[in-house]
């Protein structure tokens, strides 16, 4: 009998199981290191996991519109994410408070992590397994930051607000033509003329930033509204 298999028979059914439900866990694992130096398991993140410079950076560096642009380069989430919560304000009756900022500002932060952003019908494709593992990242950020559920009347704006800014960067930024958007890709909000972000940071309309300009501005909006969300946190106390 060769050594392998004496131990084999040594170990037993129990020890085999152990070993089994280990490799198992160890499958079920999805290790990414970040820029900090800290490390993320995609399939069981934990709020603690990151810091907000790493989500931005992250965000800088994932793609929309699979990476394709008209432009010198492509279209980062960070960036997107900006154009909706200024959309959001632009739109509001009264001032977003700094949760409701939040939400918008974090809607898509989960991409960051998974690494590319996945549009609806390919996640449809993708099933379950894939839906899951984005549902727990996405839990994992509303939990760190504090946030609560979407209500159904701020679920309806948000929506409004990124589907024009998706119509939008589709024409502006990734060379699909307004007739395009509406047939082909089947989104009927307006498309936008006039790009909020130029209005705010006197950059050039719809040109995707580079990554590191949209890190920090991503990164600098992000801590202001979690300094504010703080604030109005302990003086309700």
């Amino acid at each position: 009998m060769h050594d392998q298999e004496m131990a084999l028979q040594a170990l037993g059914q129990s020890g085999m199981r152990e070993i089994a439900q280990s490799t198992m866990r160890a499958r079920h694992r999805a290790w990414i290191r970040l820029p900090s130096g800290c490390r993320l398991d995609l399939m069981n993140p934990a709020p603690g996991d990151w810091q907000d410079a790493d989500l931005a950076s992250r965000l800088s560096r994932t793609y929309r519109w699979g990476g394709e642009s008209s432009w010198s380069r492509p279209l980062s989430v960070a960036q997107h994410s900006l154009t909706v919560l200024a959309l959001r304000r632009q739109w509001s009756d009264g001032t977003l408070n700094a949760t409701q900022a939040l939400m918008e500002l974090l809607h898509d932060a989960e991409e960051g992590f998974l690494g590319f952003d996945c549009i609806s019908p390919l996640k449809a494709a993708l099933g379950q397994p894939f839906q899951d593992v984005s549902n727990r990242l996405l839990a994992a950020i509303w939990s760190r930051y504090g946030l609560p559920s979407w209500s159904t009347n701020e679920q309806m704006m948000h929506k409004r607000a990124d589907l024009i800014a998706a119509a939008s960067e589709a024409v502006h930024c990734a060379g699909w033509s307004r007739k395009e958007v509406r047939d082909v890709l089947g989104i009927t909000h307006a498309v936008l003329d006039v790009d909020p972000l130029a209005v705010i940071y006197g950059c050039n309309p719809w040109e995707p930033w580079e990554p590191r300009l949209a890190e920090e501005r991503f990164l600098s909006e992000l801590e202001f509204l979690k300094s504010s969300a703080q604030k109005v946190f302990q003086q309700s106390a």
